[in-house]
């Protein structure tokens, strides 16, 4: 049985206490073109579009738009699935407020790629569409759109793989909204999403945005699917250029042409019935749109009818004119719905045997927002995604819980309801490739329960900081490269179960409050570590220094050797330096016996004449020796 409830909101809205939109600035508005090196304007109203560089990963790439309705746009960015299967796009500085945000996907302009994509979509960590299979060929398929609160700073759009070809967007439009826009009444409010199912202009055969409309900005721009009729017989059209009144007012500042053209029944066919595929057990915010532009109606009681919903009288004796208070006069009616089945059919029921008006339909998937993350678990995450070299394949983008369809891998998640946040209660990263290091991050993860890093390449010492994770009961670091000695804080793990620490290079005496986990029934693994010893089935430790004395016998070592080098090197120098004076004066010795033999000469010559003369010289009046 299918469970109804709804919320009767007919915004009979006057001019009087109503807040104008002329009365405050414009609203906030960002337009992504995806994948553009640089802005540009687009016809007929040539609004901006920021390029998206800095924004996100992906690939940039020429585009195929697949509707007229898309903007006029010549790129996209794709993900492909070796970036992982979640990618965002985090926009800073976002004001917080009430926004439609609006994504246009794309067709990627190259051979051999998927032309139809199929993958999920999520705004800040809530799933809101997933495409489905031949959207390319349905206008009001080609982008999705959702009204939500945005809580200032950084807004994250994600698109997540399914399988079915690369992800490629060709816009993004951020627009600014009313607060209070889409009130539907109990149960709104800022953990509500609004995702657009369709919106409907009847009796016409043109697609509209509001800006073609010349609607107020504060509307957010909205897209209106034409719909010229219900079926064949079913209905006829009507229009005017007549000024509608109470249409562009707060909170939801409709577009006065909306109004201007509407489906009226037929005497063959006195029921309007409008029907749309759904998904099962959600809930659906209907609003439905009258005037009465027809020229026969003039008067009070000459138009009404019923509007029943899958099966139920929502609102019963719906007069137009009497209820927005005359001709020309807009009126909007709001039911909310709890569907269980795959169709939301609305049927307006004319009585007294005349015919029922509509002029537009909007219909809403009714979506509770989704808890976040603790935002220090995903900041140490990401931290840690660097330390360990994790590959891009993983895809860690975004909030690591949520969607909860879309989770991180390797990452096991628990909702801690005492703070309507989600945490981590589990790593399991084993046989990963992982190269690099695990930082002290890792203690931040407060709500770990197990973590397994085992058949890696994870090198450097294990951090003491694991002892802070108190509700740790599985610790698999084996078959790394971690080295150093196991720190004391492990023994500090009163809830730990299993601890494998074999197959690694780790060193010096198990800590005793480690070795003592085993009275407490913990099962160990320390095996394959060479340097390991001090409980049973290690190796009996020798005599146990302290790290200081270690560090100081490292550094006399270091000490010894420099002293051993420096003599070395001062004995070398000497031995260099006597070999050189043995060779100098090797090579100077004939030289100096010939001057010898010179000097002997002159002083035999000297003698011989002294001896002529009669006179005695002494060596000083002879003069210097040449051997002096």
């Amino acid at each position: 049985m299918m469970m109804l409830r709804y919320t009767l909101a007919c915004l009979l809205i006057f001019s009087l206490g109503l807040t104008s939109s002329s009365a405050r600035q414009a609203p906030y508005s960002l337009r992504i073109s995806c994948g553009a090196r640089h802005n540009v304007k687009t016809p007929p109203t040539y609004v901006l579009w920021y390029k998206d560089i800095a924004y996100t990963g992906g690939v940039p790439a020429n585009a195929t738009p697949p509707s007229y309705i898309t903007p006029p746009l010549k790129t996209l960015r794709y993900f492909p699935i070796s970036e992982g299967p979640n990618n965002c796009y985090n926009i800073v500085r976002v004001p917080k407020g009430h926004y439609s945000v609006r994504i246009f996907f794309g067709i990627v302009d190259q051979p051999n790629f998927d032309k139809e994509p199929l993958f999920d979509i999520s705004i800040e960590g809530t799933q809101i569409y997933s495409l489905k299979s031949g959207w390319s060929s349905h206008d009001d398929q080609v982008f999705a759109e959702a009204r939500v609160f945005l809580m200032g700073g950084t807004s994250t759009i994600c698109f997540h793989s399914t399988g079915h070809g690369d992800p490629a967007i060709l816009s993004i439009e951020i627009l600014q909204v009313d607060d209070q826009a889409y009130n539907f009444g109990q149960g709104w409010g800022q953990g509500v999403i609004l995702r657009t199912a369709t919106r409907l202009t009847c009796g016409t055969g043109k697609p509209r945005f509001d800006e073609d409309y010349s609607a107020d900005r504060w509307g957010g721009d909205r897209f209106w699917n034409p719909m010229r009729s219900f079926g064949e017989g079913a209905d006829s059209p009507r229009s005017t250029e007549n000024t509608i009144k109470k249409a562009s007012v707060s909170p939801n500042f409709y577009p006065e042409g909306l109004y201007q053209s509407a489906l009226v029944s037929t005497d063959d066919q006195p029921d309007l019935t409008y029907s749309i595929d759904v998904e099962p057990n959600r809930n659906y915010s209907v609003w439905m749109h009258f005037a009465e532009i027809d020229a026969t109606v003039t008067a009070e009681g000459k138009r009404v009818f019923d509007v029943v919903i899958n099966g139920d009288t929502f609102f019963e004796d719906v007069d137009v004119i009497k209820m927005s208070g005359g001709r020309y006069t807009a009126l909007v009616l709001n039911a909310t719905v709890a569907v269980s089945g795959r169709t939301l059919t609305v049927v307006f029921q004319p009585k007294g045997g005349g015919h029922a008006i509509i002029n537009a339909i909007e219909v809403f998937e009714i979506i509770t927002a989704e808890f976040k993350t603790l935002r220090d678990e995903v900041s140490a995450l990401q931290k840690m995604r660097k330390a360990l070299g994790l590959p891009s394949r993983f895809g860690w983008n975004g909030d690591p819980c949520v969607p909860t369809q879309h989770p991180w891998s390797g990452v096991d998640c628990q909702l801690d309801k005492n703070t309507s946040r989600w945490v981590i209660d589990g790593l399991d990263l084993d046989n990963q490739g992982l190269k690099g290091f695990l930082s002290n991050d890792i203690s931040k993860l407060k709500h770990l329960q197990s973590i397994n890093l085992s058949q890696n390449s994870i090198h450097g010492g294990m951090p003491a900081s694991l002892g802070s994770i108190t509700k740790l009961e599985v610790l698999d670091l084996s078959y790394n490269s971690f080295n150093g000695s196991i720190p004391e804080t492990i023994g500090e793990l009163t809830s730990l179960r299993i601890l494998n620490l074999n197959g690694n290079s780790l060193s010096g005496k198990v800590p005793a409050a480690v070795g003592g986990m085993l009275l407490h029934r913990v099962r160990f693994n320390f095996t394959d570590n060479a340097g390991l010893c001090g409980i049973p089935g290690l190796p009996a430790c020798g005599a146990h220094l302290s790290s200081g004395a270690k560090i100081g016998i490292a550094f006399g070592v270091s000490i010894a050797f420099l002293l051993l080098v420096l003599c070395a090197l001062i004995w070398w120098k000497r031995r260099q330096n006597i070999l050189r004076a043995q060779h100098i004066a090797a090579r100077g010795a004939p030289y100096a016996k010939k001057r010898t033999n010179v000097s002997h000469d002159i002083q035999m010559t000297r003698h011989g004449h002294n001896n002529n003369h009669g006179q005695a010289r002494t060596a000083v009046e002879n003069g210097p020796s040449l051997l002096s």
